[in-house]
C-alpha cells in the first residue's frame, strides 16, 4: 500500500507538473496568498527567524523581506514538483551559468572523495541532478515520518536513466548504518551530498553562530571530512530569472575553509555556518526561512525556544 500511495502521489505531481510554467506561477501565487497571512504557520516562523537573523532591519523591511520570501517559497514548491516528474535532461537546460565546476573536476580527480554541502538556498533539487549527470552520488536524507512521504522522495530523486546501467543516485538515511556506507564511499573515492543547515537532535551535533544566535549544527560533515581528508565544496542552484520559458539558475561550486574539518566540533561548525550565511545573505529571499532552525537552546543558559508560544 505504502508503495502504491507514493506512485498515486507522483501521478498527480506529474499531473499538475505539466501545466505551462507560467500557469505553475500562478499556482505559486495563489498558494502565497494563503501563507502570507501574518496568522498562518510558515508566515509566523519566517517573521520571527528574520527577526532574529536581521534584529537591526526596519520592521517594515523585514515585513517586506518575509513577503518576498514567502512568495518565493510557494513558487519554488511548484518548480520542484517539474523538476521531480520531468525528464532530468529538460530540467538541466534551466541552469543558464556554471560557475566552479573545475573545483568538483579537479577534487574528483584528487581520488580523497569529495562532500557537497547544499544549504536550502536557490533550489537545491536542481542541484542534485546536476550532480547525478556529472558523476555518481550519494545523498544523505533524514527520513519523513510519513513511510508513504519517504517512498515519495525516494522515487522523485531517483536516476531517471533508462539505459540499464547502475543507477548515479544512492539515497542514503541519516542513522547509523547510513553513515558507516557514507565512510566508506569516500574512501573510495566517491561524492556525498549534504544538505548542512538542517537541525540535528539534540546531542548528534554541535552550536555555533548563525545570523549571530548559536544554532545547534550537524557535526557530521566535519567529522566525516577529518576522517576520511575529503574536499569538502558549497554547492547551489541560485534563481537568475524567471520568464514563460521557466526559471533560470546559475550553478554555483564554492571552496571551503580548511576549519569546517577542525578535530574541534565547535570551531568546525562555526566555519561551516559562517559558509552557509554568506551564501544565504546573497537573496535572503531564495533561503529556506520557514524552518524552526533555533528551537532547541544550549542548556544551561535559560534561553528559551524563540519559536514558544507564538510559532505553535
Amino acid at each position: 500500500m505504502t508503495d502504491l500511495a507514493a506512485r498515486l502521489l507522483y501521478a498527480l505531481a506529474a499531473l499538475l507538473a505539466r501545466l505551462p510554467w507560467p500557469w505553475l506561477y500562478r499556482l505559486g501565487d495563489l498558494l502565497a496568498v494563503a501563507v502570507l497571512r501574518p496568522r498562518s504557520r510558515e508566515s509566523r516562523v519566517t517573521a520571527c527567524n528574520l527577526q532574529i537573523a536581521y534584529p537591526h532591519m526596519h520592521p517594515s523591511q523585514r515585513d517586506e523581506l518575509r513577503q518576498a520570501i514567502l512568495r518565493t517559497t510557494a513558487r519554488q514548491l511548484m518548480e520542484t514538483l517539474r523538476l521531480w516528474t520531468r525528464p532530468h535532461a529538460e530540467n538541466l537546460a534551466l541552469i543558464r551559468e556554471q560557475h566552479g565546476t573545475e573545483l568538483l573536476d579537479a577534487a574528483i580527480a584528487g581520488g580523497r572523495g569529495v562532500i557537497i554541502a547544499a544549504p536550502h538556498y536557490g533550489n537545491w533539487e536542481l542541484l542534485n541532478q546536476w550532480l547525478a549527470a556529472r558523476t555518481p552520488l550519494a545523498i544523505l536524507y533524514a527520513p519523513p515520518e510519513s513511510k508513504v512521504g519517504e517512498a515519495f522522495l525516494n522515487r522523485v530523486r531517483a536516476d531517471d536513466r533508462t539505459d540499464g546501467q547502475p543507477p548515479r543516485v544512492t539515497q542514503v538515511r541519516a542513522e547509523a548504518a547510513g553513515v558507516r556506507q557514507l565512510f566508506k564511499r569516500l574512501a573510495a573515492g566517491g561524492v556525498l551530498g549534504i544538505l548542512p543547515d538542517q537541525q540535528p537532535k539534540q546531542g548528534d551535533g554541535e552550536f555555533g553562530p548563525f545570523f549571530g544566535k548559536e544554532a545547534l549544527t550537524m557535526t557530521l560533515l566535519g567529522r566525516l571530512a577529518a576522517r576520511s581528508g575529503a574536499v569538502v565544496l558549497m554547492a547551489y542552484c541560485e534563481r537568475i530569472d524567471s520568464h514563460r520559458a521557466g526559471p533560470g539558475f546559475a550553478l554555483h561550486l564554492e571552496s571551503t575553509p580548511a576549519a569546517v574539518a577542525d578535530a574541534d566540533p565547535r570551531i568546525a561548525v562555526a566555519a561551516l555556518n559562517a559558509a552557509i550565511e554568506r551564501i544565504a545573505r546573497r537573496d535572503p529571499a531564495q533561503y529556506q526561512w520557514t524552518y524552526k532552525r533555533y528551537s532547541l537552546r544550549p542548556s544551561g543558559r535559560g534561553e528559551d525556544n524563540p519559536y514558544w508560544p507564538q510559532c505553535y
